[in-house]
C-alpha cells in the first residue's frame, strides 16, 4: 500500500506496474498537504492544479505503452528560490513577492518532471537563504515536525520539514554554508550537498554565486540518489555548472565497500561541550570500521573566511534594495547584508587566496582517505525563538552557529551527503559524509551501508 510512509522508489515502481495510478498518488499527498501542512507551515504554495495535470499525464503515458521516468508519479517540492512556471519566485521575501511571475520552471524542475516526478508545491525558507532557523519574520516559522516547538534548521526548513513530515517524500534546496545539511540533521532526514557546479542551479535564485549548491532531501539514500541522478547533466543557464562525466548512482549502491579508507574528522570538528554530536559520529565510524583521526588543517579560519565572502556576495546581490527599501527586510537579515556591505575589498580578496590554499590542503588529504566523518551540528533543533545555544559550553547565537561544523566545508565545495542518526527519547541529530571532489556516489554508497546496516534511519516524524 503507498501511504505517506511510502519511499519514492517504491511509489515510481507501483505506478509503473499500475497497481497505483500518478493521480491517486497525487490526491493523496495533496490531502495529506492540507491537513498537515497547518501544523507545520512548511508549504509556501501548493501547485496543486499543476499536479493534477502532471499526474494525469504520466498516467495516460502508462495507458499509451510509453516510458513515464524513473521518478514516475512522485510527488516532490521546491524552496521557493526556484523557478516554478507562473509562479512568482520569493525566496523568503517580501521584497521579491512583487516580481512578476517565473517565465519558465528552474532546470531543477525540468529534469525532475522528465523522469516523471509531480511538482506539488514551493517550500519555505528563510529569507534570501540567508539562516540557519527559517524562521521568517514575513511567514512565520517553519516548524520541525519531530517537536513543533523547534526549529527545523534552514535555510532550507520548509523542504527538509516537507519530507519529515511525511508530506512529501523529496524535495529541493540548496546549500550556501550548511542549509541542506543543517536541517537535514535537526529533520532527522537525509540530504545531498554535491560538488559545486555537479547540478544546475538555472532558474534558482543565489545568494552567494561562488558558494551556492542545490540537492535534495529524502528519507532514503535511494531516494536521494533517484533524485540525483535524474538531476545530473550540464546546463548553459548555470554558468558553473561543468560538463564532467554524468555518473548514475542509483546503480552502484549495494557494492562492497572493502578498501574503502575511512577516517574521523578531529581537532576543530571535536570540540568539548558537544558530546551527544561527537557521539552520533563515532557510531558511524564505529559501525565502517573508522580509525583513523584526521585534523582538516585552519578549519576555524576558512569558516571565518567563508563568512566575509557569503556577506560580501550576499550584499552585493541585494545592494539597491539594502539602501532604497530597507524597512521591507527580515531585520536580522537586513542587518547582516548592510554589515556585508561593508566588508573590505582586501579582506574579501585575502579570503579567497586563503580559499585556494585551503582547498589544496583537503586534496591532500584525500590522496590519504577517501571519506571523512564529522558532525553535522553541535546539537540539536534549538527552541522556536531561542536566540542562544550552548557551544561548546558557552551560550553562543544558534543562527550564526548552527552551521559551526559545515561551513568550513561548503568553503571549498566538496560533495557531502548528511546522514541522520535517531536517539531514542531524543530529537535527531546528522553525520556528514564527506568525499573528494565528484565523489557523490562514494559518499551515497557509505549512507546506503549505514542505512541498510540501520545505523542511519529517517522514519516519517510523529
Amino acid at each position: 500500500m503507498i501511504d505517506q510512509t511510502s519511499s519514492a522508489t517504491q511509489i515510481a515502481q507501483a505506478v509503473s506496474l499500475g497497481s497505483v495510478s500518478a493521480l491517486e498518488v497525487t490526491e493523496a499527498a495533496l490531502k495529506r498537504i492540507e491537513t498537515g501542512n497547518p501544523r507545520l507551515n512548511a508549504f509556501s504554495a501548493v501547485t496543486a492544479t499543476r499536479a493534477l495535470a502532471e499526474a494525469k499525464e504520466i498516467d495516460a503515458r502508462r495507458a499509451r505503452g510509453e516510458p513515464m521516468g524513473p521518478l514516475a508519479g512522485v510527488p516532490y517540492a521546491v524552496k521557493n528560490l526556484y523557478d516554478i512556471a507562473g509562479m512568482t519566485t520569493i525566496a523568503g521575501s517580501k521584497i521579491d513577492a512583487e516580481e512578476p511571475p517565473a517565465a519558465s520552471d528552474a532546470t531543477a524542475v525540468n529534469r525532475l518532471k522528465a523522469a516523471g516526478a509531480v511538482l506539488v508545491g514551493a517550500l519555505h525558507m528563510d529569507e534570501y537563504a540567508y539562516g540557519f532557523t527559517c524562521e521568517n519574520s514575513h511567514y512565520g516559522p517553519t516548524r520541525n515536525p519531530h517537536d513543533t516547538d523547534c526549529v527545523p534548521g534552514g535555510s532550507s526548513g520548509g523542504s527538509a520539514a516537507a519530507v519529515a513530515g511525511g508530506l512529501v517524500p523529496l524535495s529541493l534546496g540548496s546549500d550556501t554554508n550548511g542549509s541542506i545539511r543543517v536541517p537535514a540533521a535537526l529533520c532527522g532526514i537525509f540530504g545531498l550537498k554535491p560538488t559545486y557546479g555537479r547540478l544546475s542551479r538555472g532558474g534558482a535564485k543565489l545568494f552567494a554565486g561562488s558558494f551556492d549548491h542545490i540537492g535534495p532531501f529524502a528519507r532514503s539514500v535511494r531516494d536521494l540518489a533517484a533524485a540525483y541522478d535524474a538531476m545530473q547533466g550540464p546546463d548553459s543557464r548555470d554558468p558553473v555548472c561543468q560538463s564532467v562525466e554524468i555518473e548514475p548512482v542509483l546503480p552502484q549502491l549495494g557494492r562492497s565497500l572493502a578498501g574503502l579508507r575511512v577516517a574521523v574528522a578531529g581537532g576543530y570538528f571535536a570540540p568539548p561541550g558537544v558530546e551527544a554530536a561527537l557521539e552520533a559520529v563515532q557510531k558511524v565510524a564505529g559501525a565502517l570500521g573508522a580509525i583513523k583521526r584526521v585534523d582538516i588543517p585552519q578549519a576555524e579560519r576558512a569558516r571565518a573566511a567563508a563568512f566575509l565572502v557569503t556577506a560580501a556576495e550576499g550584499a552585493n546581490l541585494h545592494f539597491a534594495n539594502i539602501r532604497s527599501r530597507p524597512q521591507d527586510f527580515d531585520i536580522g537579515t537586513r542587518d547582516r547584508f548592510i554589515a556585508g556591505s561593508l566588508v573590505p575589498a582586501v579582506w574579501v580578496q585575502q579570503a579567497q587566496r586563503f580559499r585556494r590554499w585551503y582547498r589544496a590542503q583537503m586534496l591532500k588529504l584525500f590522496a590519504e582517505v577517501d571519506i571523512i566523518l564529522a558532525p553535522s551540528t553541535p546539537g540539536p533543533a534549538p527552541r522556536i525563538g531561542d536566540d542562544s545555544m550552548p557551544i561548546p559550553g558557552a551560550q553562543l547565537p544558534v543562527r550564526a552557529n548552527l552551521g559551526v561544523f559545515t561551513q568550513p566545508l561548503s568553503f571549498i565545495g566538496l560533495p557531502i551527503v548528511a546522514v541522520p542518526v535517531q536517539r531514542e527519547g531524543a530529537l535527531p541529530l546528522g553525520v556528514q559524509i564527506i568525499a573528494g571532489p565528484w565523489k557523490e556516489a562514494m559518499a551515497l554508497r557509505v549512507a546506503d551501508a549505514l542505512e541498510r546496516q540501520g545505523v542511519v534511519s529517517a522514519p516519517v516524524a510523529g
